[in-house]
């Protein structure tokens, strides 16, 4: 797989790919990351990749024509202009990285870990021009509700997140497939007073199913359990008993109830309006 980032500071990426999963994936060759300098394609004496907006404005913004020459030139095709509009070759994704853009999900990371070549686009000052993100880039994408000061530290992470999905990238293939965000998850059985038609259903988002059954009307994530390793009791703290009980039945339920206590206590907006619930007590903590 390639990836192409696109920026006005190459040498940004000096540090980061050369750590941890994204070495590791480029010594095995299944990563390519070549860094592309963004001013290789202006044609002033200044090699200027940014101009004043129309209409005014504070700051300045990374014109079109360098970008799209530059994203023409990786992919091996042109993006046509206003009457001969062309997509993307298949296979292929390029992506603005940029305050406003959708957000970066596990799911797009799988979705371009599918791919062959995927080019990173790093924007830089007040923003980049519209046509770019409209006419050029496949996805434009945001890593938080937060504003940077370019787009390299997000393309990096966008790189991590997905070269780790390769296969032979981590090793052990079900480290990926066991983290948070790895893969929607049935609730019905971690929290079943949530799930009861006399409870939440109402509120929860479940639905009785017939035979009185019952099951989440849509599927959520959760994040990955909390883990423990030695001392078992370090400061007073003890690990939990079922985890070092031996008994694998009662170490799967307390992740997966674990697993959920925790998701709503730090990202409850993943189980879309799943409310608060009591644990068994048999499975506390002590």
């Amino acid at each position: 797989m390639r990836f192409d980032l696109v920026t006005i500071f190459p040498e940004f990426f000096a540090g980061p790919l050369d750590y941890g999963v994204l070495r590791r994936a480029r010594e095995m060759g299944l990563v390519e990351v070549r860094v592309q300098d963004l001013r290789e394609f202006t044609t002033d004496r200044h090699r200027s990749v940014d101009d004043r907006p129309f209409g005014g404005g504070e700051g300045m913004v990374l014109k079109p024509e360098p970008l799209f020459e530059c994203v023409e030139s990786l992919l091996g095709v042109s993006a046509g202009d206003a009457a001969h509009p062309e997509t993307a070759p298949p296979g292929t994704a390029v992506v603005l990285l940029s305050a406003s853009g959708k957000p970066f999900r596990q799911q797009d990371a799988r979705r371009f870990a599918a791919l062959e070549q995927v080019v990173l686009i790093c924007g830089r000052y007040e923003g980049v021009d519209e046509r770019v993100a409209q006419h050029l880039a496949t996805d434009e994408l945001s890593i938080g509700d937060f504003v940077l000061s370019g787009g390299e530290l997000p393309a990096a992470l966008v790189l991590d997140a997905v070269a780790r999905l390769l296969p032979g990238a981590l090793g052990n293939e079900a480290s990926a497939e066991n983290e948070s965000f790895s893969a929607p998850s049935e609730l019905a059985d971690l929290a079943p007073e949530a799930a009861s038609p006399q409870g939440s259903a109402a509120n929860a988002g479940y639905t009785a199913q017939p035979g009185g059954s019952s099951a989440l009307a849509a599927r959520h994530f959760l994040l990955d359990c909390p883990h423990y390793t030695r001392p078992a009791d370090f400061r007073g703290w003890r690990v939990p008993e079922a985890l070092v009980s031996g008994n694998h039945a009662e170490v799967a339920k307390w992740r997966r109830q674990a697993a959920l206590e925790k998701t709503l206590r730090n990202r409850p907006d993943l189980l879309s309006g799943v409310r608060e619930w009591k644990r068994d007590s048999s499975l506390r903590s002590e």
